[in-house]
């Protein structure tokens, strides 16, 4: 049975153990030359010292209904240590000079993830997640991340073809509604709040933010993650960042409290930056 990391360290130590990892170099991202892809790197893989399982090969499957089948417990599928691990060789982020000093004047302790809070999007916590899909499929009216990292939390992905609400509650996971396009998730998010970080980094963002998430299963064992972040309160422009997701196969995601017994984030000093 897999032994929780956090069992053995707290929450704090565990992002400065990222943050080291996150140095190392990216492995290349084989849907192109000039991508990087954070999750094949120690950082994007776990950030733990256990052994992640190898990645099965074969087909991507297909439910009853012949759709796509994103269901899995995966690992990945976002920016942890760094979001510019995702960006296209030559491509920067095009933070506004104010979003820079925020970022700037980020220390390492008042990272949300940090504090057992949820990661936001399109950050991940380094734990296994869930896509739940259920019948009828490509015609159901939700699908579900289920995060075993932090709060045990979830994201609902509304499917019924609704809109987003004219005014919405900012929240940490932002109103979802999401569509298919050939066998591509594609999840367009808004209504978030200002408080969590886009990395240990801390790349921060406004509630003007708005991503556009695009799931595509490659094959059985690889989910690639491109999504394109909006925000004029915090960028200059819009830019595009691409994670990969590794299925984890045999694996449940387990039962993890973040607060139980986490002694170690109020002594966290230092900038919110790698090392």
């Amino acid at each position: 049975m897999r032994k929780h990391f956090l069992s053995l360290i707290s929450a704090a130590t565990m992002v400065a153990a990222i943050s080291l990892f996150a140095q190392q170099p990216a492995a290349p991202d084989p849907t192109g030359p000039n991508r990087t892809d954070a999750a094949t790197s120690p950082a994007g893989s776990g950030g733990s010292n256990r052994r992640a399982p190898d990645v099965p090969a074969g087909p991507a499957p297909r439910l009853p209904d012949g759709s796509i089948d994103l269901t899995g417990v995966w690992q990945g599928g976002g920016p942890i240590g760094d979001l510019a691990q995702g960006l296209a060789s030559g491509d920067t982020i095009p933070l506004l000079p104010e979003a820079k000093r925020i970022m700037e004047a980020r220390k390492s302790g008042d990272d949300p993830e940090a504090n057992c809070l949820p990661t936001g999007v399109p950050r991940v916590a380094p734990y296994p997640w869930r896509i739940v899909q259920s019948p009828p499929y490509k015609k159901a009216t939700h699908l579900f991340f289920l995060f075993e990292g932090n709060i045990h939390s979830y994201r609902q992905i509304f499917m019924d073809g609704r809109k987003h609400p004219q005014d919405p509650d900012p929240t940490w996971y932002g109103h979802s509604i999401g569509w298919w396009e050939a066998d591509t998730l594609v999840i367009d998010t808004v209504g978030f709040n200002d408080k969590f970080w886009f990395d240990f980094r801390g790349h921060p963002h406004t509630e003007k933010l708005h991503t556009v998430e695009r799931w595509t299963r490659r094959d059985l064992g690889t989910l690639v993650n491109e999504v394109t972040i909006e925000d004029p309160g915090a960028y200059s422009r819009p830019f595009t960042v691409r994670f990969t997701a590794r299925l984890r196969p045999n694996e449940d995601i387990m039962e993890y409290i973040c607060q139980e017994n986490e002694q170690d984030a109020k002594h966290t000093s230092g900038p919110a930056r790698l090392p």
